[in-house]
């Protein structure tokens, strides 16, 4: 009996174990990417991952189960940010299951990771409420170079459409990356590639593998695309045999799309009396279409943003909250503030759509793949009359004439357009005569700086003198942030470093910003002094730099060799700058004028000398395009010059 007991408990005791042991120790996996042997990469590489891995299980009852799979090797001390996993789901309907993680160090003892070292987080703290959550283990303490970190995490959440996307890499290299998915018998798949060759999927049955190898790693340049323009990655489409696409999970084309997005927003459309009452309010003394538009369109921007995503789980991340409910509650996020301004038009017989569009990179929407999961933003298309002229009124053979507006962007007034939407595929959610469609680019000239300077040279060679600067679209907008943004000490601070880094020493004087929001323009007005600005040589030469401050969005481009494309945004420049010259001198030398003409920009600088007083004049002007890298001697020779013309200097000689 006594034998028997020792026995049972020596079982349970090596059971026991057993379990932990296999809790514990990394997974087959795991362990052979980490026997994997890198190539070798430039030192400032942070890290290579040996192992991305997304398994995709659809149910037969249509829930989906994702099984994620990582590894890293850390190549720099910098590279110990990476050894960290997440996982994402809706708390009220998705779950995580098992959630482990691993290091392995170069030598010595693997450690594991379990639910005592996990934390669960809110995925959007700016959110008053979100029913997305993340939870994180972070083992970036621990790690050491030429340590591996990895994990796997098995994740179910319901489906909101039966479609997905697997970026192969980010910015890394990448040894093996692989998306696998398992579709109940009966169902297919079918898959777009997109920055590589088409990419076959390898299929068993129900089962489709798609995998890539030895990715090189991306390199993090100046004015380069975004990494979703240069990584290799796909779009996935599966469906049950003999569904239709609208009003379900996938979909063919884009007007599926609207007349599904259609759905969600229209019926939230509620004019009651106080919604109709309020645009009258606004509009009392709007005597054109524009105007209207312009009052509507201010208040509905100067609204609280608050997101409370409730239902998310469930496709409520998409449907806005009632007209009639977010006027009476004063806020709202995107898709809220475009359903207000949609009533109190519609109030006024001014139609309008709402746009749903990606925020933050203009090139990341694919025509191609007809889906809701590339947007995570919305604006307004207003339906508006010939009389209604503007930069961003767009035509559209469906629906007439559109004027396109963000009403979430506070600092962008109606009339323009934010920059990181320019040129963006939008889906205008317009039912059967909905579809994708591109937003205008606004003209360089709508994105103006125009400065005036005015300055005094003393023969020790200090200056003394303005500055004004008048910003239109665009420019103006990040005039308007940054002066919203700082306190008002702040923002002087700001302005007398600007200055400091073109003339050493800058004592600024006066400051006087004007904000004239609704017409897209900011005004500056500057009094500034610097001692020692130019250099006396020999007694009787003082030589200094017509270029005394910084062009807005000044571009360098001095690497002799690239590997990305290169990207410039619509804008323009000018300045004219007189300088009075002090009493006894004469220009010795001067630069000699400048003038570059390319597909992409243009540049000019010019002297004229008259009466005692210097004017200098420089002019640049780029257009909204993309460069191949191929031809980027070119890019880099243009600013190459203009480099080289602005900090050219002229010589004065004492009579």
């Amino acid at each position: 009996m006594i034998r028997r007991s020792l026995l049972t408990t020596a079982i349970s005791l090596l059971l026991v174990i057993s379990a932990y042991a296999a809790a514990s120790s990394p997974p087959q996996w795991l362990r052979g990417a980490a026997a994997l042997k890198a190539p070798g990469y430039d030192k400032e590489i942070p890290g290579v991952v040996l192992h991305d891995e997304q398994e995709v299980t659809v149910k037969k009852n249509g829930s989906i189960v994702t099984v994620e799979r990582y590894a890293v090797k850390i190549l720099t001390n910098e590279g110990r940010r990476l050894a960290v996993a997440r996982a994402f789901y809706f708390m009220s309907a998705g779950k995580v299951g098992d959630f482990e993680a691993w290091t392995i160090p170069s030598g010595g003892r693997s450690k594991n990771y379990g639910k005592k070292q996990t934390v669960d987080l809110i995925s959007d703290p700016d959110d008053v409420y979100n029913e997305g959550r993340v939870k994180i283990i972070n083992a970036s303490d621990d790690v050491r170079v030429g340590d591996v970190f990895g994990f796997e995490v098995d994740i179910e959440n319901p489906p909101l459409f039966y479609q997905d996307i697997w970026q192969f890499q980010a910015y890394l290299p990448v040894l093996r990356s692989r998306y696998k998915l398992n579709l109940p018998s009966g169902w297919e798949a079918s898959s777009i590639t997109f920055n590589h060759d088409d990419i076959k999927p390898t299929v068993n049955g129900s089962s489709y593998t798609w995998q890539l190898d030895n990715l090189a790693p991306i390199a993090l340049e100046p004015l380069s695309p975004s990494v979703k323009n240069l990584a290799p990655f796909m779009a996935v489409n599966f469906a049950p045999p003999g569904e239709t696409s609208a009003g379900k999970r996938s979909f063919s084309n884009w007007k599926e799309v609207s007349t599904w997005g259609s759905g969600l927003y229209d019926p939230q459309v509620v004019i009651n009396d106080d919604v109709a009452a309020k645009a009258r309010e606004l509009t009392a003394n709007a005597t054109t279409e524009l105007e209207k538009i312009q009052a509507i369109g201010k208040y509905v921007q100067d609204l609280q943003y608050i997101a409370i995503d409730i239902g998310v789980a469930y496709g409520n991340g998409y449907k806005p909250r009632a007209s009639s409910t977010v006027l009476s509650r004063g806020y709202g996020d995107c898709k809220d503030k475009a359903t207000l301004m949609r009533a109190m038009l519609r109030s006024l017989k001014i139609e309008s759509y709402p746009i749903a569009i990606f925020a933050g990179d203009p090139t990341f929407v694919r025509k191609e793949w007809a889906s809701p999961r590339q947007f995570n933003h919305c604006i307004i298309a207003v339906v508006v009359n010939p009389e209604t002229k503007g930069p961003t009124v767009i035509e559209n053979e469906e629906l007439g004439r559109l004027l396109i507006f963000d009403a979430t962007d506070d600092m962008t007034p109606v009339g323009d357009l934010p920059e990181s939407l320019q040129g963006s595929y939008g889906l205008v959610m317009a039912r059967e005569k909905g579809g994708l469609l591109q937003m205008p680019t606004t003209d360089p000239l709508e994105n103006a700086l125009v400065r005036t300077v005015e300055v005094s040279l003393d023969k020790e060679g200090s200056i003394a003198g303005t500055i004004n600067e008048v910003t239109k679209g665009q420019s103006s907008r990040s005039e308007r942030s940054l002066f919203r943004r700082l306190s008002a000490s702040d923002y002087e601070k700001s302005i007398e470093r600007w200055l400091s880094r073109g003339a050493t020493a800058a004592k600024l004087e006066e400051l006087k910003p004007t904000d004239d929001h609704a017409n897209a323009s900011f005004d500056l007005d500057v009094k500034f002094s610097a001692p020692g600005y130019g250099q006396v040589m020999q007694g009787s030469l003082l030589i200094f730099r017509p270029t005394i401050v910084s062009r807005s969005r000044s571009i360098y481009l001095t690497e002799k060799e690239r590997r990305n494309p290169v990207t410039l945004w619509s804008n323009s420049f000018r300045e004219s700058a007189v300088f009075k010259l002090p009493e006894g001198f004469s220009v010795d030398e001067m630069p000699e004028p400048l003038s570059l003409k390319t597909e992409f920009g243009t540049y000019e600088t010019s002297y004229e000398v008259s009466e005692g007083t210097l004017t200098y004049t420089r002019a640049l002007v780029t257009t909204r395009t993309t460069i191949p890298v191929e031809d980027y001697s070119n890019v880099r020779d243009f600013f190459t010059k203009i480099l080289a013309a602005e900090n050219a200097m002229v010589v004065l000689v004492k009579d």
